[in-house]
């Protein structure tokens, strides 16, 4: 009976050994490139390279001018055309975190955020008190919607693989449908994979 209990008691630790798991905590702006695939680096520095150049462009200093007013932007599609999947709210949030951040040009909510605003207000005019209520039809209207696509090209043998990434974003006047800036930029990743001996 001492035999058997023993060998439970050594086949679970043996169990919990194998299965052990060890997590570090990082700076979240540490870069974690384990498969080479796109990821949380590459969607901050994607957005703000592009940001970046787009913010500082003329496009915006003639707006502000002609106007007397910062451009309102909203961030439209971005479509993933690429050959993996990629994740692209964390992108488009970073876009807007980085265009509110420069402080060139406001971000109006999208088509999804606008749709839970408008229910909210409805929902004032009948519960909310009148000083509180906020107005209908009060909305702020974007000037431009920013668009883009992402896209890859992969060559790959024997272990070694390039993935080439490009992400091509175009800001777009919504009256005029006037292309008022087009960017883009690339990354470029050589992932090597050893083949383990059995």
């Amino acid at each position: 009976m001492k035999k058997l209990v023993f060998l439970i008691l050594a086949a679970a630790l043996l169990a919990t050994g194998c299965n052990s798991i060890k997590v570090d905590r990082v700076e979240t702006d540490t870069v974690t490139d384990y498969s080479g695939k796109w990821n949380d680096t590459d969607s901050r520095i994607v957005a703000q390279e592009l940001m970046q150049d787009m913010t500082t462009r003329p496009w915006a200093s003639e707006f502000t001018a002609t106007h007397g007013k910062k451009p309102a932007i909203i961030v439209g599609t971005i479509r993933n055309k690429s050959s993996e999947h990629i994740e692209v709210v964390p992108f488009i949030k970073a876009i807007e975190r980085e265009v509110i951040n420069t402080a060139t040009a406001k971000i109006v909510a999208s088509a999804e955020e606008r749709e839970q605003l408008r229910a909210e207000r409805l929902d004032q005019q009948e519960y909310a008190s009148e000083e509180t209520a906020k107005k209908l039809a009060q909305e702020y209207g974007a000037d431009y919607m920013l668009q883009g696509i992402i896209t890859t090209i992969t060559d790959q043998i024997d272990g070694k693989k390039a993935i080439f990434y490009q992400v091509n974003l175009e800001l777009i006047n919504v009256e005029s449908n006037e292309k008022a800036w087009i960017g883009n930029t690339e990354i470029k990743k050589i992932i090597k994979s050893k083949k383990i001996k059995g």
